[in-house]
């Protein structure tokens, strides 16, 4: 009796304190709790001395992070305002990579401006070069390991890819040029450090191109002493003909390398948006999967991940925001705007809002031949209801009522 007694009391002091270490616990969690408000009122949230207004308008989630926002997770965003511009006589161009924004180690990209008549020279890259056409037209040429022949017109919207080695050229055409999207599965790719036909020629002694070609001399002594890059010439030739004389003999590449979103359904179509997605099985010449997504106002790129590869982002129209979650504990949000560019890890969970008031769109590229995703809502629908709610203490019923389909855009 007195030992169940003792027992009692025991127990009783213990459940006490378990409670008072608990109250104490929950009175140091709300103590320590870092006052904030809506309209960012309160002392600790004050500003006083300089403040770049102007960006800081454009980075609220910088600025007023999320409270769900932890740790230091390195900026994933970097906008092509901020970097150099080359101009030069038929246009401009500047780059994105992993010098500007070190987390994109294996995807690079470039902006280029050609003018009406505006040539990007001959040339070839190591890495694959995947483009999205912006504004206005061009006329595109590649040659492959075959001598085939691509030579086709271009205009906004549409796609080209030019494998590694492959040596290409872009002209703009009639009425104002063009302007594209370049992209390199290269982090570290130099726009101004490409394999050059001027270049190559004025670097080769005169014989060995004279005997390259069989001539009495060189063929090339009126070729410039140094890169063409990007120039202006007249307008090329009519389509058909060009094609039929760059054809002749060999023919025409098996796979084209240009590719029209815009003659295609949308993979996925919702209140909230929709989105294309374009890789090897749509368009078997690419080795660079794409998803282009488009939000209405409010819509939801959904919570996901891409297992197979790294994304790089290019934000063509409107505003959004995005939190990458990069696991223990860290998290940050960082709002876009057009010609800003994202980059998201292999496998880390992200979501993308359109914040705006118009529609968003914006590119998914990866540096893979296939697509590629899987949402927390599909991992949660797939998953025993039971077990998922021992996490997460939703109750089943909710769990239940998750589409077993990929949703990707909400609502």
């Amino acid at each position: 009796m007195a030992e169940d007694l003792s027992r009692r009391r025991f127990i009783g002091v213990g459940s006490a304190a378990l409670a008072a270490a608990a109250g104490l616990q929950i009175a140091e969690g709300q103590e320590n709790k870092v006052p904030r408000s809506p309209d960012h009122h309160l002392p600790n949230e004050s500003e006083p001395g300089p403040n770049n207004t102007t960006l800081d308008k454009q980075n609220p989630s910088s600025v007023w992070p999320p409270e769900t926002d932890a740790g230091g997770q390195p900026p994933f965003k970097y906008s092509f305002s901020l970097s150099h511009k080359r101009i030069e006589e038929g246009g401009w161009t500047r780059q994105v990579t992993m010098r500007d924004l070190p987390v994109s180690r294996k995807v690079a990209g470039v902006e280029m401006r050609l003018i009406s008549g505006g040539i990007r020279e001959l040339h070839w890259h190591v890495g694959t070069e995947w483009a999205l056409m912006l504004y206005g037209n061009a006329r595109i040429t590649a040659v492959d390991q075959e001598g085939r022949s691509h030579v086709s017109d271009v205009s906004e919207g549409d796609l080209w890819i030019f494998p590694g080695g492959i040596p290409h050229s872009i002209q703009g055409l009639g009425p104002d040029g063009c302007r594209f999207l370049l992209v390199f599965d290269d982090g570290n790719f130099n726009e101004f450090e490409t394999f050059l036909l001027t270049d190559w020629i004025a670097h080769t002694p005169p014989e060995i191109l004279a005997k390259n070609f069989d001539a009495a001399e060189n063929p090339f002594a009126n070729a410039p002493r140094k890169e063409l890059f990007i120039f202006e010439r007249p307008l090329p030739r009519p389509l058909e003909e060009e094609q039929k004389a760059a054809e002749a003999g060999t023919g025409r590449v098996p796979h084209s390398f240009d590719f029209h979103p815009g003659q295609m359904q949308p993979n996925r179509k919702a209140k909230g948006g929709e989105v294309k997605i374009v890789d090897q099985k749509v368009w078997p010449a690419t080795n660079i999967a794409a998803a282009i997504v488009t939000l209405k106002p409010g819509g939801l790129r959904e919570m996901h991940w891409h297992p197979n590869e790294d994304e790089w982002q290019y934000y063509v129209t409107g505003k959004a925001r995005m939190t990458v979650f990069a696991a223990g504990g860290r998290a940050r949000t960082m709002d876009f705007e057009e010609g800003d560019v994202g980059y998201v890890n292999k496998s880390v969970p992200h979501y993308i809002e359109n914040t705006g008031e118009t529609d968003l769109v914006f590119l998914e590229v990866f540096p893979t031949p296939f697509y590629e995703d899987i949402s927390l809502a599909e991992w949660l629908a797939h998953t025993p209801a039971r077990l998922v709610d021992e996490h997460l203490q939703t109750g089943e019923a909710m769990l239940n009522a998750i589409p077993k389909t990929k949703a990707v855009i909400t609502p």
